[in-house]
């Protein structure tokens, strides 16, 4: 299928920063679609702002590529018909996603291919009502969507081989590093590897076997610090499966494999210390340590991706 007329759904911060990335590629033109009114190109202007400081992104090229991004409240318009690829960012409610491609299918071109970008939910469920399921899939793009190159392309039980594919051909052409799900389960790929992590550092601090700080710095100055180069298949086979499986043996016994969230999650959430949100979480923060790490995650991926 030859793509050319982009359609996101939904102006929010995703919504902005998908747009954004799919402008990198001339051949698209792209339109943003909201109930509200939204200023999509000072969004994305924020967004951008180190990208356009850093020289990553000059400002002549920033002006180009907004120039083919529009805006649209009218779900009649011209837009929404002529679309060839929609990617629906809307919030993460599932009847509000099943009703955004109700209306689509009712106005959209049967060719035209659907995307929902859920990080939950289950791309088969949403999909559920459409009348041509199989050109239907999830994009997971990881927040912040500008920065993380992965999009995780998740088959639905109705998902066709040319859909996939041309969704797969789609992201690599916007500068985004594709993976394909071939199975709708809950967690995707990258979720339940990061969540199993997350498990873990949890119960070693529940268990009293370090502190939440020390165990993020544990994380970050050793098997961290390679993971970009050298991940966990990889590194399986570059030690050997027979030690592999001898570390296994021994170790996966004693790690956590609870099904439930951790009880010590459990009494924090329940004591109102949510993290940022609250000021404390399993550590304490300030607004001006809130505010670094957020900038520093942005100054590093910069750094990581562009060398800048």
């Amino acid at each position: 299928m030859n793509i050319k007329n982009v359609l996101i759904m939904g102006g929010g911060l995703m919504g902005k920063n998908i747009a954004f990335v799919a402008s990198s590629a001339k051949e698209f033109d792209i339109t943003i679609y909201d109930i509200n009114a939204v200023d999509v190109h000072d969004g994305i202007r924020t967004n951008t702002k180190q990208l356009v400081e850093k020289g990553i992104v000059t400002e002549e090229e920033l002006q180009e590529r907004l120039g083919r991004i529009h805006f649209t409240q009218d779900l009649e318009s011209q837009a929404i018909k002529d679309a060839d690829i929609v990617i629906e960012a809307v919030f993460e409610d599932m009847d509000l996603k099943r009703s955004t491609f109700a209306k689509l299918e009712e106005r959209c071109r049967k060719d035209c291919i659907f995307c929902t970008n859920t990080s939950v939910m289950s791309p088969t469920e949403i999909s559920r009502d459409l009348k041509e399921r199989s050109r239907f899939c999830g994009t997971h793009f990881w927040n912040p969507g500008h920065l993380i190159p992965l999009v995780e392309v998740v088959r639905t039980d109705a998902t066709s081989d040319e859909t996939a594919n041309a969704v797969m051909e789609f992201m690599a052409k916007i500068g985004k590093k594709p993976c394909l799900c071939n199975k709708d389960v809950p967690g995707f790929i990258a979720n339940r590897l990061q969540h199993a992590l997350w498990r873990e550092a949890i119960s070693i601090v529940e268990h009293g076997i370090a502190d939440a700080a020390t165990v993020d710095i544990a994380i970050k100055n050793s098997f961290g610090l390679r993971l970009p180069q050298l991940s966990a298949m990889e590194n399986a086979d570059m030690v050997g499966l027979d030690l592999t499986y001898n570390i296994h043996n021994y170790v996966l016994e004693y790690l956590e494999d609870s099904h439930k969230p951790s009880p010590l999650l459990t009494k924090l959430r329940d004591e109102g210390k949510l993290g940022f949100k609250t000021g404390e979480g399993f550590q304490k923060w300030t607004e001006e340590e809130k505010t670094k790490c957020s900038e520093d995650l942005n100054t590093y991926l910069i750094r990581m991706l562009y060398g800048k």
